[in-house]
């Protein structure tokens, strides 16, 4: 890793700011160290979810979000979060966060904060039969320049590594198959689980929508296609390090009306479902 690159940990590292009411948190973080043609959601979602953390006590982790992408954010500036204090029970509390730049929404998140607790455990989705990590030479960088007349894929600077395990091969034939990657955040995170679940939150938003023109025998990079996010789901079975290397299991759900549905499966190396998270995107094309 290049010394003047951000680490994931300085990108979640907010500044708090003056609060404008006693219900009311309000943080600032980072700039994008990566710089394509807007902000990416990933960075919206992990600050949100760490500034909405921060209003809470430490016996509780995030167990489920749900965002709407409002509008595009801006690389070149720092993002102001306001986060409201909805609620606070015995077990859960609940976070409203707004994103904005230049006082404009960008990003609006609503997250759920639970004590952890034991129960019966069970997932029905088992960890599909791939290689390991060090197995796969194909990166998501490189892909995404094959199918571009990019020079840089726009996300080389963030602090992610991706292994894409089953690249989708020519133009013009439909792919229903789940696209499978390695993923992990680049450098070494401290132990701090609300770290690991951002970490898990900002992974989630690098890929899965990218495969709604599979189905259909086309791809997210075709110049006449513009596509964007348009909310993201999020919910966390059990803990994991995001440092560490994690199997994506993306699938579109569905597409029409112009929208596309895909989500995604995170497993851990041991096989054990550690999160699933959905992605409605925006399908436009400029004929259109």
């Amino acid at each position: 890793m290049d010394a003047s690159e951000t680490t994931f940990t300085e990108l979640m590292s907010l500044d708090a700011l003056p609060a404008k009411s006693e219900r009311e948190a309000r943080f600032q973080g980072l700039a994008a160290p990566d710089k394509g043609q807007r902000l990416f959601g990933g960075q919206l979602l992990a600050q949100s979810v760490c500034a909405a953390e921060a209003t809470t006590t430490d016996d509780r982790t995030v167990h489920s979000l749900h965002g709407y992408f409002l509008r595009p954010g801006d690389v070149d500036l720092p993002v102001e979060y306001s986060v409201e204090s909805v609620r606070d029970g015995r077990s859960f509390s609940s976070r409203s966060v707004i994103a904005l730049q230049r006082n404009k929404e960008l990003f609006r998140l609503q997250a759920s904060f639970q004590v952890p607790a034991e129960t019966l455990d069970y997932a029905a989705t088992q960890m599909p039969d791939v290689p390991p990590p060090e197995a796969i030479g194909m990166t998501y960088e490189r892909f995404w320049l094959e199918q571009s007349d990019l020079a840089h894929w726009p996300g080389r600077k963030r602090p992610m590594e991706i292994r894409y395990i089953n690249p989708p091969g020519a133009r013009g034939i439909p792919i229903v198959e789940d696209q499978l990657m390695w993923m992990r955040i680049r450098d070494r995170l401290p132990e701090t689980p609300g770290l690991h679940q951002a970490g898990l939150v900002y992974l989630s938003d690098a890929s899965v929508a990218d495969h709604l023109m599979l189905p259909h025998g086309r791809r997210w990079q075709d110049p006449d296609f513009e596509g964007a996010s348009l909310d993201h789901s999020m919910w966390f079975h059990r803990p994991a390090r995001a440092d560490e290397w994690l199997l994506f299991a993306q699938s579109v759900e569905s597409t029409g009306a112009g929208r596309g549905l895909a989500s995604g499966r995170f497993f851990d190396q041991s096989g054990s479902l550690i999160a699933t998270c959905t992605q409605e995107g925006l399908m436009r094309w400029s004929d259109a």
